[in-house]
């Protein structure tokens, strides 16, 4: 209900006076905004809560919503085609319930922490096996920790999903600077050598002295780094998009590295305006998402189109419900502007080639953007120690395939002998 003038004056006033907390004037003029708790180095436990006014607001967006004219092509070339943006959105208005997700995500052990000013989110499960693996899961864009949901189960309790106890792992999933329930930076320079940083602190401040760090996309990018850095107590890395580009050619590509120049020169031609937007305006792009969700569906699931393992048929890979949880996370944090700040820190400059000297796994899955060969890896990765090509599966790997994910981890880690 509006607040009168003399409510807000009073609430202004008893806030000011300390009488009431700040969150509490802030949501009570702020209905449909989803205010974080202030984060403190203390490893605080955390609940999901949407305002029903913000989920309610969304169903008035998305009623309101104005379309284009269709494409003039029959494919996705143009974009995600109109009849399915539509049939998305109508389903979101119609049919989706998030409370479903918040009630998921609420019986799993959350926290909040601040680290270096920032305050981070981040799930973590305790594996009963005495000798469990800690490893430290990121996400990239347009993901999330939703990610791993359906990974978690079976890499913390093992014998119960078809592995062995020797395969268990205590698993620690983050979300981002600027993504999902941790904090936006309100500075320039979380990029992902920053965020390394972070995460090695984040371990630390949960008692993990040895542990392991795996991530595709942008987690590909932190992971990467923290092995690049020696961060404290990280022994070895899983990556399930090694970042070799610009290609670490030598001489005359073979037929093999040909093929995988060709998909990256695509990729930058027809592919990645996204990201040339996100990298060098993402403060504008941030206003037409942060106001329209239906461009925030179309922005986000454009890319579940393109770089599943679907031929364009994301459906068949990951469910209409779990696409619309992970739009409705960017969509319910007003995170579009801040998530794309991350490409405008590190996409020209920290995203890119480098050697690392500590063990590292390669997990390669077919639907993926670009399928670098294992020579390009032993060129950068001087401890590669495990690289397998994936049956099925593509660049959201454990959100396509968490069963074939959780297999490749395990595998992974299988040969690396303990200690190193």
């Amino acid at each position: 209900m509006p607040q009168s003038p003399s409510r807000r004056k009073f609430l202004r006033a008893a806030a000011a006076s300390g009488l009431v907390p700040i969150s509490a004037y802030a949501s009570a003029d702020n209905a449909a905004q989803l205010v974080l708790p202030t984060a403190t180095k203390d490893v605080t436990p955390f609940k999901v809560q949407v305002p029903q006014a913000a989920l309610d607001d969304l169903k008035k967006r998305l009623a309101n919503a104005r379309w284009p004219e269709r494409e003039t092509v029959t494919d996705w070339s143009q974009g995600v085609p109109l009849a399915k943006a539509q049939a998305l959105v109508e389903y979101w208005r119609t049919h989706y319930d998030w409370r479903r997700l918040e009630s998921s995500l609420n019986a799993l052990p959350q926290f909040r922490t601040q680290i270096d000013g920032l305050g981070i989110y981040f799930i973590h499960v305790r594996s009963k096996h005495e000798r469990a693996l800690p490893v430290i899961l990121t996400h990239g864009w347009p993901g999330s920790v939703l990610e791993f949901l359906q990974a978690i189960a079976p890499l913390v309790d093992p014998t119960a999903h078809g592995g062995r106890a020797e395969d268990a792992f205590h698993v620690v999933i983050p979300s981002l600077p600027g993504f999902g329930f941790s904090d936006k930076p309100t500075e320039s320079g979380w990029g992902l050598p920053r965020i390394a940083r972070a995460w090695s602190v984040l371990m630390r401040r949960l008692g993990y002295t040895d542990y392991l760090a795996q991530g595709g996309d942008w987690g590909a990018g932190v992971t990467t780094w923290m092995a690049k850095q020696h961060v404290e107590g990280l022994t070895a890395i899983h990556l399930n998009l090694p970042i070799l580009f610009p290609p670490p050619v030598q001489g005359e590509p073979n037929q093999a590295e040909k093929a995988t120049i060709a998909q990256l020169v695509a990729f930058n031609d027809k592919g990645s305006g996204y990201a040339k937007i996100q990298a060098t305006r993402p403060q504008t792009i941030g206003y037409a998402l942060a106001d329209s969700p239906a461009g925030q569906a179309a922005w986000i699931y454009e890319k579940l189109g393109e770089w599943t393992d679907s031929n364009h048929e994301p459906e068949r890979e990951i469910s209409r419900d779990e696409m619309l949880d992970n739009i409705s996370l960017y969509w319910l944090t007003n995170t579009a502007a801040s998530s794309a700040r991350l490409y405008y820190e590190s996409f020209a400059t920290d995203f890119s080639t480098q050697r690392v000297d500590l063990p590292v796994a390669v997990s390669i899955f077919p639907g993926e953007v670009f399928q670098p060969p294992r020579l390009w890896g032993e060129r950068v990765y001087s401890r590669l120690f495990y690289w397998n090509e994936a049956a099925h599966g593509g660049h959201f790997a454990a959100f396509e395939q968490p069963a074939v994910f959780v297999e490749e981890l395990r595998a992974a880690f299988r040969a690396l002998p303990r200690g190193g």
